[in-house]
């Protein structure tokens, strides 16, 4: 079965222009064109085009998308680790929309707002006891305070870069970089620099210590929510490799 490029482009909300351009870069090609020289697409068609959208929500361009799909040619399996990332996300949206709900409530109710219900889906320190366990509670309580200090709107800000340093850290490891290679390395001193904004980082001056940078990446594979952040274990662990050869380079 097939459908025309004008059903395929009411179904996913984009043009027939979209759509035609899309198969003269090479990203989702038509499986036959027909007499009257319309476009048609087949299911596996239909995948590749769900996956280029879905790529182009994270915010990538066209060049980038072509390289992630270049380095994973299965659909199936992209698609897979594109429904883990997409499962964790709207599970802490949730738990923000439900948060904010309860903050208009309130205020609107002229109740008492409490911090644990606002920031429900935004804090950043759900990880106690694996920040414990391994740098000690000092670590975690300068982190917490550091934490609780911040206004609504640095949550926020923070949780946005974080978020955005995810994204990119997936796209890189869909698109088959080498992680010793200078984009993923650009990406691994991104990384120690947005660590190095947070209060109970273990240092060596400004900088994450080696040993805790190294550790935060082995973290990120043996813990499957540390690794829902990166697409999955195989996206942890592109990152834990980048993470080790920058350390190894610079901390």
């Amino acid at each position: 079965m097939d459908w025309s490029i004008q059903d395929i482009a009411r179904l996913a909300g984009t043009t027939s222009r979209t759509l035609r351009h899309y198969g003269d870069v090479g990203l989702v090609h038509p499986t036959r064109i027909g007499s009257n020289g319309y476009r048609y697409y087949d299911e596996l068609a239909l995948a590749r085009l769900q996956r280029v959208l879905m790529l182009r929500d994270l915010g990538l361009g066209i060049p980038a998308i072509k390289g992630v799909i270049e380095g994973q040619a299965d659909d199936a399996r992209a698609l897979a680790t594109h429904l883990r990332w997409l499962q964790r996300e709207k599970e802490r949206l949730d738990r923000q929309i439900a948060s904010v709900e309860v903050t208009i409530s309130k205020m609107e109710g002229g109740e008492q707002l409490m911090a644990e219900e606002m920031f429900n889906g935004f804090d950043h320190t759900q990880y106690r006891d694996e920040v414990e366990e391994r740098w000690g509670k000092m670590a975690y309580a300068d982190s917490a305070e550091w934490w609780r200090s911040k206004s609504t709107t640095e949550k926020a800000e923070w949780m946005s870069r974080h978020e955005a340093l995810a994204a990119d850290w997936i796209a890189a490891a869909q698109a088959g970089l080498d992680p010793s290679g200078a984009e993923a390395q650009a990406l691994a001193a991104r990384h120690a620099d947005w660590l190095s904004g947070i209060a109970g980082t273990p240092r060596n001056g400004s900088r994450p210590t080696k040993e805790y940078f190294v550790g935060l990446g082995e973290m990120y594979v043996a813990d499957d929510r540390f690794a829902a952040n990166y697409g999955g274990t195989e996206g942890a662990g592109f990152v834990r490799d980048a993470m080790r050869v920058y350390a190894d380079a610079n901390l």
